[in-house]
């Protein structure tokens, strides 16, 4: 049978979208949530000074660069559904338990060792949609896993608002690390490694995304083993990409309440305000990776919308605190530009690697992405604190924004995708 022949099942997208997107969601939470417990009272309650709370919101992305790389390994070799299962239960235990500290020594070691647990996640994820979905639908797929990130953030910074007033920073932590550990056993039951392993499908189903997908994989040339994929151009290129896109956005995020906050404006209206740039960032998501797969092209919808996202964070830089709403406008614009390219980002990887090394090269790029988070959470911090103004984080995140669309615009384009722009010319 012709692969352009076969339909595969729309099983794949009710079953395991909401499966993946959920977890990632979950690993979100109790990631972000770090930084409305330091503006709802955490901070002053442990006495950690400015500097100090940069470090632990970094510590995280430490701890989340050591084990990516074995992190997809065990998910290549042995099961994502294990290693999830797993990983779901320990960072739920680890994120309730920030409730409970008295001691800020004892919260560096949770932050990076919650990292070290999430670590395996964002590379299981991306494998365990490569088994399931093909190269013409993997942006999509691949933006309905990150897309928990941004929608997240969206119902989080609201209830988390609300949780800060009503229970303290204390009971924030304690009630939103408890999902996690309840999804662990309904990801158990859930969730199939491979389409062989589903009995919702039919074997005719599961023999057809067979046969795609070995013919993908026949497209791309082979490549023996992980050292052989990191020495490839793309992959180093995409690793400096990542490190500078990742500076840009987790400046952002953790620290977005805190900007918010020092407008002097209550928790709960900083919580909605904090939401805003995520639910533009859901509503971009969705649409570039439909017409990113739609069109074949990846890169030019990773640089476009990172170098819009490097003039509005240098816009809310020239505004300063002179217009709030103007500078707010800006920075909801910076932020939901930086997410809408994901999708497309992550498809890059197998569609230039086979499966047997792109796991792996996933997982690479994602750690040099956490040593940029690792900055970013720190920097961004660091330079607040030693300002006492955002001026210079608006620009150090403008600018490595600008680095990183200069190191996209360097990654080649594969020929399949030259090859569909011209099509795409010529039926135009």
């Amino acid at each position: 049978m012709e692969k352009s022949s076969i339909k595969l099942s729309d099983k794949r997208w009710k079953v395991i979208i909401p499966i993946v997107f959920i977890t990632y969601s979950l690993a979100y939470l109790d990631r972000a949530n770090y930084s409305f417990g330091v503006a709802g009272g955490m901070g002053q309650s442990l006495g950690i000074t400015p500097v100090l709370a940069s470090l632990l919101s970094a510590l995280f992305f430490l701890g989340y660069f050591f084990f990516q790389v074995p992190g997809a390994w065990l998910a290549e070799k042995k099961s994502v559904k294990k290693l999830v299962f797993w990983s779901l239960i320990l960072w739920g235990f680890l994120a309730a338990s920030n409730g409970f500290i008295k001691d800020v020594k004892i919260l560096l070691v949770v932050r990076f060792m919650l990292g070290v647990v999430e670590s395996a996640v964002m590379p299981a994820m991306l494998i365990y949609l490569s088994n399931w979905f093909t190269k013409k639908e993997r942006s999509r797929a691949n933006t309905f896993l990150i897309l928990g990130n941004p929608a997240t953030v969206l119902w989080m910074s609201i209830i988390s608002g609300y949780l800060l007033r009503s229970l303290g920073w204390r009971g924030m932590f304690i009630l939103e690390g408890i999902p996690p550990i309840i999804w662990a056993f309904i990801w158990m039951r859930l969730a199939d490694n491979k389409p062989k392993d589903a009995k919702w499908l039919t074997e005719d189903e599961k023999k057809d995304i067979a046969i795609v997908m070995e013919e993908e994989q026949r497209e791309i040339k082979p490549v023996k083993n992980y050292r052989e994929a990191f020495k490839t151009p793309t992959v180093i290129i995409l690793c400096c990409q990542y490190f500078f896109w990742s500076i840009g956005v987790y400046g952002f995020v953790m620290w977005l309440p805190s900007i918010l906050k020092s407008n002097k404006i209550s928790i709960v209206q900083t919580g909605w305000l904090t939401a805003v740039p995520y639910l533009l960032a859901i509503i971009l998501m969705l649409t570039v990776s439909y017409f990113s797969d739609r069109t074949g092209n990846r890169k030019t919808f990773v640089w476009v919308f990172l170098l819009i996202g490097t003039i509005a964070f240098y816009g809310s830089y020239l505004v300063g605190t002179s217009n709030f709403w103007l500078s707010f406008v800006l920075l909801v614009i910076a932020g939901g530009v930086m997410y809408a390219p994901y999708g497309p980002f992550f498809a890059i990887i197998t569609e230039v690697l086979p499966k047997n090394v792109a796991g792996g090269a996933m997982a690479l790029v994602n750690a040099m992405g956490a040593l940029g988070s690792f900055a970013g959470s720190y920097l961004v911090g660091y330079l607040n604190s030693v300002t006492g103004s955002m001026n210079a984080s608006y620009i150090f995140m403008s600018g490595s924004l600008l680095l990183s669309v200069f190191f996209m615009l360097a990654v080649k384009p594969r020929k399949r995708e030259i090859n569909d722009k011209k099509s795409n010319d010529v039926t135009a």
